[in-house]
């Protein structure tokens, strides 16, 4: 291979892209406005769950049990009832979330030492909503009787007391693990999606053929093609990484170089696939969508960003070792929250650079410079 060819396709692939002012705002816009868009909107933390009380006991220990539900920031008491029914109204129009019903005796019952029970109702239409309110209500309640106990000069039923320390992201941000798992599906459909498009306009356009007719190998042209999308995705991370730790307080504990290292080879491989893609495809329009479902539906569903890979069935845990999204998601996750070293995240290297490698070589032997 010589360099000066290379360096003249990279150059004519510049001009290219800079004459493209599509190109351009799809390269440096649209990973900030993805990032904005999904680090925003998705979000695994409950908080403000409309609530609705029927209390009947109106006593002194149940106005304190709504009050501390209120004051946790996790309940927002929306309403209280004088009957059952008004429960069903609340719960079918969707406006509460949860009912708490206290039964007539629930002050006298504590006092005394009696268990006092607490009826909740939990809307279940949406299953992860219910999980997490239940939990919230079960601490909550415990905190609860704990405090009565103390109170009474009791003491308090467990035997256990658990002493528990969370790792890596103790106040359980659910923003801090998703911001870098979406950095890495925004810059898999980036990649590919930008060097889709590059074969595939040189046929709509016509000039393939006087690239045919150059000295120019089809290594040299493939690698002087990727170069400019290299340096252009390199910002693209850079960028996200910053709007991750500046606005979205992502705590960064790993070492910047090392992310923008492994990055590089994440970048190698998806751009690749793009490249690859694009040979196949010879339109842009339908290379754009063949990128498109390659790399987010995988990316996404695959990748363990939204769902446990070990939750999986054992058919799709096999196919997610295709998928590079899972490794560079493991990569950013892993130095964001946990500060890994290189040596931590050898096994995830390694396969990234041999996905980068094999599709690269795919590429290449696919490409031939002839007119069909």
């Amino acid at each position: 291979m010589k360099p000066l060819r290379i360096k003249a396709i990279a150059h004519k692939e510049l001009i290219q892209i800079w004459r493209d002012p599509l190109s351009l705002a799809m390269a440096f816009m649209m990973p900030v406005m993805l990032l904005f868009i999904f680090g925003y909107a998705i979000t695994l933390d409950v908080n403000d769950l409309k609530t609705v009380v029927y209390d009947r006991d109106r006593g002194s220990a149940s106005r304190e049990l709504i009050d501390g539900m209120s004051a946790s920031g996790y309940f927002t008491v929306v309403g209280e009832v004088h009957d059952q029914r008004e429960i069903d109204r609340y719960l079918d129009s969707g406006e509460a979330l949860v009912a708490v019903s206290i039964q007539e005796d629930f002050s006298k019952k504590l006092h005394k030492g009696i268990p006092a029970p607490l009826q909740v109702i939990v809307d279940g239409s949406d299953s992860n909503t219910a999980t997490i309110a239940l939990g919230y209500i079960n601490a909550l309640s415990e905190g609860y009787a704990s405090r009565v106990a103390g109170m009474r000069g009791a003491r308090p039923l467990p035997i256990v007391d658990p002493r528990i320390r969370v790792w890596y992201n103790p106040d359980l941000k659910s923003r801090n693990f998703i911001i870098p798992g979406l950095i890495a599906i925004i810059m898999a459909v980036i990649a590919a999606l930008l060097t889709s498009l590059t074969v595939a306009r040189e046929w709509e356009r016509g000039t393939m053929e006087q690239l045919i007719a150059t000295p120019v190998r089809v290594p040299e042209l493939i690698i002087g093609k990727l170069l400019p999308y290299f340096g252009i995705g390199f910002v693209d991370v850079l960028l996200s990484v910053l709007l991750a730790v500046f606005l979205f307080g992502v705590p960064l504990k790993g070492s910047i170089f090392l992310l923008m290292f492994l990055s590089g080879i994440f970048l190698f491989g998806g751009l690749s696939l793009g490249i690859l893609i694009s040979i196949g495809a010879k339109s842009q329009l339908v290379a754009s969508q063949i990128s498109m479902v390659a790399t987010f539906l995988p990316a996404f569903l695959l990748s363990g960003f939204m769902f446990a890979i070990a939750n999986m069935p054992k058919a799709l845990r096999v196919i997610t070792y295709g998928v590079p999204a899972r490794y560079f998601v493991a990569i950013l996750k892993g130095i964001f929250l946990k500060g890994s070293t290189l040596r931590l995240l050898v096994m995830e290297t390694a396969l990234l650079s041999v996905f980068g490698l094999v599709v690269f070589a795919i590429a290449n032997r696919k490409f031939r410079k002839r007119i069909g």
